[in-house]
């Protein structure tokens, strides 16, 4: 039987990311891409100051083939002006390339990817990691933190804080999902007020690195 291709198969040593963003359209590393329309790979300014790494595209992420652009990617992008995190310092992608759903009636619902499928799918996040080599890495929600700190770390115990990381710095904090989630207006706003403050750590950091720079 003819093995299917995986990122061991497809990743080359001196690949550029706009040639892996190619070739993971082929990857079969696992059965998400059975049901999923496309491999959304990551995107952003190529010598980004800060990564920020999600679980897995949604469903309208799945549709047009760019990370974050779904209701959870806006409110992402609000809070990062709110932040004053910079869209152009930023490159934005996920553990997970391949949208896991369920079905619900006629609409797709974010089931969350397996331990396995994290496993398969993690070399194409290291890949874009190691090119990109950002100052700080922002892990979006738990599967993200576990995959890339530590496989029991726990965003609600340690968010907001800058440790040292694979890649460098890096920070966990919620995913933007969770905002939208929130059972009332009080509690939405409070969310939201929590997660551009974890932004603004990275903010801060960037601001002191460019003052060191310059002294």
């Amino acid at each position: 039987m003819t093995l299917e291709p995986g990122p061991h198969d497809l990743i080359r040593p001196g690949a550029s990311l706009s040639e892996l963003a190619a070739a993971i359209q082929q990857c079969r590393g696992c059965d998400l891409w059975r049901d999923a329309t496309q491999a959304v790979f990551g995107e952003g300014p190529p010598s980004p100051p800060v990564a920020l790494v999600g679980e897995q595209p949604g469903d309208v992420e799945d549709e047009r083939g760019h990370p974050f652009v779904g209701p959870a990617g806006l409110m992402l992008r609000s809070c990062m002006a709110e932040a004053g995190l910079a869209e152009d310092q930023v490159w934005m992608t996920n553990v997970v390339k391949h949208f896991r759903w369920k079905p619900k009636g006629k609409r797709r619902i974010h089931h969350t990817p397996s331990a396995e499928q994290v496993r398969a799918c993690r070399p194409w996040v290291d890949a874009e990691l190691e090119r990109l080599r950002p100052d700080v890495v922002v892990c979006l929600g738990a599967v993200a933190a576990q995959t890339l700190i530590d496989k029991d770390f726990k965003v609600s115990q340690d968010r907001g804080k800058l440790m040292a990381g694979p890649y460098g710095l890096v920070l966990a904090t919620v995913h933007p999902s969770s905002l939208l989630r929130a059972p009332d207006h009080e509690a939405r706003l409070k969310a939201r007020a929590d997660f551009v403050a974890d932004l603004q750590v990275v903010v801060r950091h960037l601001a002191g690195q460019a003052t060191a720079a310059s002294a």
